[in-house]
């Protein structure tokens, strides 16, 4: 799993700095919010977290590492579509930047019950 998430949080990234270069060439910054949030949550998070489960395969073979992969980058991207048709005057996509960033936002509390669950000294250190 650790694998996976760090190669998905890979095309994240490339999005984030796609948006980015989009932004300045254009100086049109109307994206800002979800070229940070894709950066933050896509590229970053998603990165330590697959480091994190790489370093503790039992903690990525609990049930709450699989509920946070689904919720994660279903949420993710939910939300991102969401707030460029928000940020772009399109309210009624309110709702589903809500219930992405809900999704994220659980998935992120899942990771944490995995971390603080599973991830011990080994007995050899």
């Amino acid at each position: 799993m650790g694998i996976k998430l760090i190669k998905i949080s890979v095309v994240y990234f490339v999005i984030g700095v796609l948006i980015g270069l989009g932004m300045s060439m254009t100086h049109s910054f109307v994206l800002t919010p979800v070229h940070v949030h894709i950066n933050l949550l896509g590229w970053t998070a998603l990165t330590l977290a697959g480091i994190i489960y790489h370093l503790f395969p039992q903690e990525a073979a609990t049930k709450w590492a699989k509920i946070h992969f689904w919720l994660h980058n279903i949420g993710l991207p939910l939300m991102m579509v969401g707030l460029i048709f928000v940020v772009y005057g399109y309210e009624a996509f309110v709702p589903a930047t809500a219930i992405g960033g809900t999704l994220v936002v659980l998935g992120v509390i899942s990771f944490a019950i995995a971390v603080l669950q599973n991830v011990r000294v080994s007995s050899s250190n």
